[in-house]
C-alpha cells in the first residue's frame, strides 16, 4: 500500500509539473484576401458548415476548448491542429498553387463524404461538426463543382 501511495503521489506531482509546459495557442492573423470562404465567396450555408466542421483544425481561426489548457491533452490537440494546417489551411488558400488546390479539394471532398472528416473523435465535443449526410453531400458537391469547373 505504501508503494501505491508513492506512485499516486509522484504521478500527481508529475501531472502538476507538466502543466507548466504550455502550447502555443496563438492564431496567426487571417488575411481575408487569401482566406478560402472570402476568396471563393462561399454561400453562407456552406460557409457556416465549413467553418463549423473544418476551420478549427484547417485554418488560423482555431477556437481552443477549455480542455486545450490541460497537458498532455493540449499537446495532442496542438499536434492535430498543426497536422491539419499542414494538410490544408483554408486561411492561406489564395497562396497555394493550382495543383495543391486541386489535390486538397479532391481529398477534402472525399474525406467529408466518406466520414473521415471531421475526425470521429472530434465530433462528440463539437456538435457543429456533426454533419448530416445531406450537409456532407452539400460540402462535397461544392468542392467537386469547383474541381469540375477548375474554379479553385
Amino acid at each position: 500500500m505504501k508503494t501505491f501511495k508513492k506512485i499516486v503521489f509522484w504521478s500527481l506531482v508529475g501531472f502538476a509539473i507538466i502543466q507548466f509546459i504550455p502550447i502555443d495557442r496563438v492564431n496567426r492573423p487571417v488575411n481575408h484576401a487569401v482566406n478560402f470562404v472570402d476568396v471563393k465567396k462561399t454561400p453562407q450555408k456552406i460557409r457556416d458548415l465549413i467553418k463549423g466542421a473544418c476551420y478549427d483544425c484547417h485554418s488560423n481561426e482555431t477556437v481552443y476548448p477549455k480542455y486545450a489548457f490541460i497537458a498532455p491533452i493540449s499537446w495532442s490537440l496542438k499536434s492535430h491542429v498543426n497536422e491539419g494546417r499542414e494538410r490544408l489551411n483554408f486561411s492561406i488558400w489564395g497562396t497555394y498553387n493550382k495543383e495543391l488546390k486541386e489535390n486538397m479539394l479532391s481529398r477534402a471532398a472525399e474525406s467529408v463524404q466518406n466520414r473521415m472528416m471531421p475526425m470521429p473523435g472530434y465530433i462528440p465535443y463539437h456538435k457543429e461538426a456533426n454533419l448530416s449526410d445531406a450537409e456532407r453531400k452539400l460540402i462535397g458537391s461544392y468542392f467537386e463543382e469547383m474541381l469540375k469547373n477548375k474554379t479553385y
